[in-house]
């Protein structure tokens, strides 16, 4: 068979941010890559196309299938972007003769409810077991409904299959298929400069029960991949690709410290001569845990802080004691690690007196280099999500048009007295706040390159000559002289 996979253009939704989305979202997409490879195992004949990180728009994407006459397509969605998704799928149905299957999380949370009419089949959850078994039945005629983690249509009634076998043993799965990726595409900006980059994954699952977050793809089951496997990933990428550079996405890295130290461990021993990054938590650092990371070529790291004032700390579940941050990012700092803390405002209990905490601290926190500032989104699936559509905890949701949940210029819920214009104009003044702080300029320039030094500065410059300051002053914002 003949298998389209696709990953839509979302980006330039994104307006005057579109460069800073384009940064974030230029990430291989290693799940259609998985998939890619389980096809080809099979003898199938698979084109991976990712229109992000080649800017095509749906035209340019349904040319481009049309050309390959694919007998089966595959697209990949989150939860903002799904409506791009479906656009796409409807542009597909109308020149192209194949069924269309979609997956993600956004389909895997909401089911029938997303199940758009522009698709003939969905895979909830993982797909490692489900799409393999779909590409037999599917190629014989065989019964698809006996197919396990599937929503499908039978005469014009959506039937979910049931839940899919998960794959328990993560050393089976296949090495994604990166070979049919633009690699050269794929560039990242970091302290070492730009490099040519993929994503990895060591483990599966996250334990952690963060209010924002949702764990309904991989659950919260953790399995993790041999060391001796993921060096051979690195090996292969590097030997095939050239790449230089490599971004885990575990949702933990140092969650099993011995994991990752056994991985480092042995990239050392093979002296691959690379760099990586991952996002962690705060208390799940140590000087000999970095010290081994940086060895092994560890240049960035990511926190998540989210907020300073401790009800809503309780509130979100993130458990992670404040002093964790500061110890974190001296100890990151020390041995020369590119950080960035992540910051988010509207969340539960959420008002202008906490904003001024989180702000403050900032401000006064000079080991934090980099810190960013997102507005809360509650993604379906999400805790977050149950409290505001339920009007619990002072928050209410003001909409359930998936395409406005954005971290970034959007702003879906109302916390308490913040109106989501007021979060707006907040999350303006808190870039102002941050970023008027001389000792983040460097590494702001490192991470963003210059023209995202020029909005960045160019957004400081509009703030202060409207005065934007409406809601919180510059005393209040903590960009007052220390």
């Amino acid at each position: 068979m003949r298998i389209a996979l696709l990953f839509p253009l979302w980006t330039e939704e994104y307006g005057n941010i579109s460069h800073f989305a384009k940064k974030a979202g230029h990430f291989p997409p290693l799940n259609l890559a998985f998939l890619a490879a389980y096809a080809e195992r099979k003898g199938h004949t698979v084109i991976i196309i990712d229109g992000e990180v080649e800017g095509l728009s749906i035209n340019a994407m349904v040319e481009r299938v049309q050309n390959f006459n694919p007998d089966l397509i595959g697209i990949t969605a989150t939860t903002p972007f799904y409506h791009i998704a479906v656009e796409l799928g409807n542009a597909l149905k109308k020149v192209i003769n194949a069924p269309i299957c979609i997956g993600g999380p956004h389909i895997t949370i909401l089911k029938e409810k997303s199940f758009e009419k522009s698709f003939d089949y969905a895979f909830i959850n993982e797909a490692d077991n489900s799409w393999n078994e779909f590409l037999d039945k599917f190629e014989k005629n065989g019964n698809i409904e006996d197919v396990k983690g599937l929503l499908l249509r039978k005469e014009n009634e959506v039937i979910f299959t049931g839940a899919p076998t998960p794959c328990k043993d993560v050393n089976k799965i296949v090495i994604p298929a990166r070979h049919l990726l633009k690699n050269e595409l794929y560039n990242l900006g970091t302290i070492k400069g730009l490099k040519k980059f993929t994503t990895i994954m060591t483990v599966r699952g996250c334990p952690f029960n963060c209010i924002f977050c949702s764990t309904k793809v991989f659950g919260k089951d953790i399995r993790r991949r041999s060391p001796e496997l993921v060096i051979r990933e690195i090996k292969e990428c590097i030997d095939k690709f050239g790449i230089e550079h490599f971004m885990f996405l575990d949702d933990t890295l140092t969650l099993h410290r011995q994991h990752i130290m056994d991985i480092c461990d042995l990239i050392i021993k093979e002296n691959l001569n690379i760099t990586f990054e991952g996002s962690t938590r705060a208390n799940l650092v140590d000087e000999e845990l970095i010290k081994k990371m940086t060895d092994a070529g560890l240049i960035r790291l990511s926190f998540g802080l989210e907020s300073v004032d401790e009800t809503i700390r309780e509130t979100m579940k993130k458990m992670v004691p404040l002093e964790s941050y500061i110890v974190a990012n001296k100890l990151t700092n020390k041995f020369g690690i590119e950080t960035l803390n992540s910051c988010m405002i509207g969340l539960p209990g959420e008002s202008y007196e906490t904003v001024k905490k989180t702000l403050a601290f900032l401000r006064r926190s000079k080991e934090i280099k980099q810190a960013n500032i997102s507005i809360a989104v509650p993604y379906p699936g999400t805790e977050l999500f149950e409290m505001a559509k339920n009007g619990e905890n002072g928050l209410k949701l003001e909409t359930e048009d998936f395409s406005k949940y954005r971290r970034y210029n959007a702003a879906v819920m109302t916390v308490g007295e913040l109106s989501p214009e007021k979060l707006l104009d907040i999350q303006n003044e808190a870039f102002a706040s941050i970023y008027l702080a001389p000792w983040r300029w460097e590494p702001m320039i490192r991470k963003s390159g210059a023209m995202g030094a020029l909005l960045t500065f160019n957004r400081l410059v509009n703030c202060l000559k409207k005065g934007d300051t409406r809601y919180l002053t510059n005393n209040q914002l903590g960009i007052e002289e220390d």
